[in-house]
């Protein structure tokens, strides 16, 4: 799939569908094969699995070339649009981000998540404004996903931190943000933050969250659930060797998925 066709496609399912759209993240390329096979109409990356496959801690500890090589691989893996976290940009310099998106662009990503962490609004608003023009020159439309931490930074009211957050999203929109994510933020708050902010609400879900379809009707226009899958994919491995080394049973080995099956699925192109 060409950047365009891709592009196109992902922006249609971030923009046009009349349900929640359900990103779940890859690590890799076998993960994200996988995810495509169960029916993923594209893939996201997440910037911690990928940062934990390299024996990293998540955290803006993978280089941008790390980050790309990442992207490029889960690309050629697939033949869906995917979706590239790029934390804060991997800002080196202070053209960083502009060479992350020239970098995620070649790798063929059809869109970005990036994130504001403890930036101020005004900072981050100028890195997505360097994302947008950066997308612009290379004649791509780029769906932007900016991320705002505010709910997971806590420390104040629920109110304060949902005002905040519709803050922050504005400022964002108008820097040239096609959607708004805010991980963490409170069931309650979902319809208020999906009126006050003029673009799609991407939320995170895991175990314990509504149904997708619970979380749409709250105002969600898109899921994602970032990092949980490497985390119970890791937590299998963690089990497996615990009893294995331990008791001296394997059974926690029984749901793995068919060999057979899964080398196949790696084969295929």
């Amino acid at each position: 799939m060409n950047n365009d066709t891709a592009t196109a496609a992902f922006r249609a399912l971030c923009l046009d569908s009349p349900h929640p759209f359900v990103l779940v993240n890859a690590w890799d390329a076998a993960s994200a094969r996988i995810m495509e096979a169960a029916g993923a109409p594209a893939i996201a990356t997440t910037s911690a699995g990928v940062a934990w496959s390299l024996g990293r801690p998540d955290g803006d500890a993978l280089t941008r070339a790390e980050a790309a090589g990442a992207v490029r691989r889960i690309v050629d893996a697939v033949s869906v649009p995917v979706s590239a976290d790029i934390e804060g940009g991997y800002p080196d310099s202070s053209h960083g981000v502009a060479r992350t998106v020239d970098a995620v662009l070649d790798a063929g990503a059809a869109g970005i998540n990036i994130e504001d962490g403890t930036l101020s609004p005004t900072e981050f608003a100028a890195r997505i404004a360097d994302a947008r023009r950066t997308a612009d020159r290379a004649g791509v439309a780029l769906f932007i996903n900016a991320r705002t931490d505010v709910f997971l930074r806590g420390g104040r009211s629920t109110a304060a931190l949902t005002a905040e957050a519709i803050e922050r999203g504005r400022r964002y929109v108008e820097a040239g943000a096609d959607g708004v994510f805010v991980p963490g933020a409170a069931i309650t708050e979902i319809a208020a933050l999906s009126s006050g902010i003029p673009a799609p609400l991407n939320v995170m879900a895991g175990p314990g969250s509504p149904t997708t379809a619970a979380l749409g009707r709250l105002g969600a226009a898109r899921v994602s659930l970032g990092s949980s899958v490497a985390q119970a994919a890791y937590a299998l491995a963690r089990r497996a060797a615990a009893e294995a080394l331990t008791a001296g049973t394997f059974d926690a080995l029984i749901d793995g998925e068919d060999y057979g099956r899964l080398n196949a699925l790696m084969r295929r192109g």
